[in-house]
């Protein structure tokens, strides 16, 4: 029986006591839960009808005619073309705040765009780069970005905290990382999450985007085939848009001094390392980083994050862009695992938008006066 894995992400990460999120096809659920039964296993049935909830979000989507950009929706989901002409049209009203650029093209040729946030400054300025959607079906990442920028640009006058962010620091975002695959999962399979390259000797197409980089690659938590969800790729840097993201990361190291990557879900605050259990030269500037980040995001609605080094608090992962970013100097790495908890999983409703980008805002703002500060 051919599962969809939602949580973890590889059958190498489960083992007795593991709890695992399972998207299965409706002809396998009769033969899964008899099976379930018969060993014993306990079980819940979260999404009892998956295509209803896709049906139900689809429709929704069609009902929605796009209004102009000033009336822009940042409570709903984007398709990559509608996030792609918001950006430029912020590139064109707020020249002031925004810059966009492109890093690169994609395996299918869409630009990697990217906006860079700040009061521009004659003096030196450190940066904080933020990227979402490495994984394709993680929406609530690049609604996440989105937001970001929103607020920036909303909040710049009247809140004293954004203006020092906005006049102290220079925030790189892409607001989707893996164009392609993103696309895919607008036209073709919402639980796309690889990249969609293709591979000579296998039909299965894509790499696991965030198993790519040069870091330990292709070791614990990385798969060598490439049908598996989490194919590290057939060398380190093979997808165009990590080679992109590694190179522009490599060439203003000596600014950047903080890496955050939006993912989802499972509700955490992760730092390195991901590769190994072992603690960061850094680790009580980043700790204290993140526990305080983490009470920011509990304040607004009592959602508790768990935080910690990747290894421990999730699982090894080999190749991830957070280990990457931390052994090529940026001091400061996170990744943030968004709503929920499997409830919806990777269906995260619109009306959630809200309420998990306002409080996820606090966590990023809190990381950001944090290296303005000396480190405690």
């Amino acid at each position: 029986l051919q599962v969809d894995l939602w949580q973890p992400s590889s059958i190498a990460y489960v083992s007795e006591g593991t709890v695992t999120d399972v998207h299965i096809p409706h002809n396998g659920s009769r033969a899964l839960l008899a099976f379930l039964q018969e060993a014993n296993i306990p079980y819940k049935i979260l999404i009892e009808d998956l295509q209803k909830v896709l049906e139900k979000g689809s429709s929704s989507q069609a009902q929605r005619n796009r209004r102009s950009l000033s009336e822009y929706n940042y409570e709903v989901y984007h398709s990559l073309e509608d996030i792609q002409n918001w950006m430029h049209h912020l590139n064109n009203t707020h020249s002031g705040l925004v810059h966009m650029f492109s890093i690169g093209k994609s395996y299918e040729g869409r630009s990697l765009l990217v906006l860079k946030l700040g009061r521009r400054s004659r003096a030196y300025k450190r940066a904080v780069w933020i990227d979402c959607g490495i994984h394709a079906r993680e929406w609530i990442g690049p609604a996440f970005c989105q937001w970001f920028v929103k607020e920036a640009l909303l909040t710049y006058r009247s809140d004293p905290t954004m203006r020092k962010m906005m006049n102290h620091l220079y925030f790189y975002i892409m607001p989707v990382f893996n164009v392609d695959g993103y696309h895919f999962s607008w036209t073709n399979d919402r639980f796309w999450r690889k990249t969609r390259s293709r591979n000579s000797r296998f039909r299965c197409r894509g790499v696991d985007a965030n198993r790519n980089w040069k870091v330990k690659w292709c070791d614990e938590g990385a798969s060598m085939h490439p049908c598996d969800d989490t194919y590290c790729g057939p060398f380190p840097e093979s997808e165009p848009e990590v080679k992109a993201v590694a190179n522009f990361l490599r060439k203003h190291k000596k600014h950047i001094r903080a890496y955050l990557s939006f993912h989802a879900y499972a509700q955490m605050l992760l730092y390195p390392y991901s590769y190994k259990y072992a603690t960061i030269p850094n680790f009580s500037c980043v700790e204290s980083a993140a526990y305080k980040a983490v009470n920011a995001l509990r304040s607004a609605y009592g959602i508790r994050y768990r935080y910690g080094p990747a290894s421990s608090t999730l699982y090894v992962s080999s190749g991830s862009s957070m280990d990457w970013a931390y052994k090529n100097g940026i001091p400061y790495t996170f990744a943030f695992e968004l709503r929920d908890t499997g409830h919806f999983g990777f269906l995260l409703p619109e009306v959630l938008i809200k309420p998990t980008c306002t409080e996820t805002m606090l966590a990023v703002k809190n990381i950001a006066m944090h290296l303005l500060k000396k480190c405690p």
